[in-house]
Formats: C-alpha cells, structure tokens, sequence
C-alpha cells in the first residue's frame, strides 16, 4: 500500500468566518461542487441524509456527474472551525486508484474576513495507484480552486455586495 497524500487549498473570503463556516457545512452539495475540472467531475445528487449535516457518524451517499459515487461520513464538528469528514469511493473512475479520502475544512478569522483551507488526506488503493497520487493531487488543488470560488460567490451573494 502507499501512503497518503495531503493535498491543500485555502481562499480567503470577505464575510465573518461563522458565515462561511455555515455555508460549507450546509449548502447543497450539488450547489457547492458545481464546476468540473479536468476528469474531476461536478456533483450531481445526494442520497440517504438524514437532516443536516452536522451530526458525528452521521453518512450519506452523493453521485457525481460521471455516475460515481462515494459515501460520505461526518467524523467530527467544531463550529466554526473546523469540521472532518472521510469519503470512501464506491464506484466510479477513481475506484481503482483511491480508497478513502480524509477531508477536512477549517475556518480562520481575518477581521472580517475567513480563510477558508480545504484538505484532503488521499489513501491510495495500491502501490501502482500512489504513483498516480501527484497527478491526482494535481487535478484536485484545481477542483478545490474552483469549489472555494464557488463557496466565495455563495456567501458574497448572501450577505449583499
């Protein structure tokens, strides 16, 4: 097995950190993860949550717009800083190249402002898959780009110009 590779992303965002916070826990998934990069495809629906996201263990399932699927866990919350959640691919075309990812976003005031960090911890699913992991990592940093510009318009548009 090789081993895991973090990847990073932060942006930061003029609106008070309990704002942005709110929004990446809460905004629709398909809403927030709205833009393909590269074969790093959108999210497209979500299956079996039960209530908001905000529970420890709690799980729910979203597909992606090339009909993959990975389930997702809320491993821990600490609003709002911080809050942990581990995806497991259940198909799709990264299925053969990783099996669980640990996500974490945390959240830091600048006076008025957030910066907002997206991590991702990436557990390969074999030793031929983690020489794939730079270029994967590599595709993903873009993803990120464009999912925290995303959080960034979401949370502008809120709270006014």
């Amino acid at each position: 097995m090789s081993r895991p590779r973090t990847e990073r992303q932060s942006r930061v965002i003029p609106v008070p950190v309990e704002t942005v916070f709110t929004a990446a826990l809460s905004l629709p998934l398909p809403q927030l993860y709205r833009r393909r990069y590269g074969p790093m495809p959108p999210i497209v629906e979500v299956r079996d949550q039960q209530g908001p996201w905000q529970t420890p263990g709690q799980t729910r399932v979203f597909v992606t717009a090339d009909r993959g699927s990975m389930q997702e866990e809320m491993v821990s919350i600490d609003p709002p800083h911080r809050f942990v959640n581990r995806l497991t691919v259940l198909t799709g075309p990264f299925k053969p190249l990783v099996s669980t990812v640990e996500e974490s976003w945390s959240f830091r005031a600048l006076g008025g402002a957030t910066q907002a960090t997206w991590e991702w911890n990436i557990h390969p699913r074999s030793a031929a898959a983690g020489l794939l992991a730079p270029l994967i990592g590599r595709l993903w940093r873009g993803y990120a780009r464009g999912v925290l510009e995303q959080l960034a318009e979401e949370v502008r548009g809120a709270t006014g110009p």
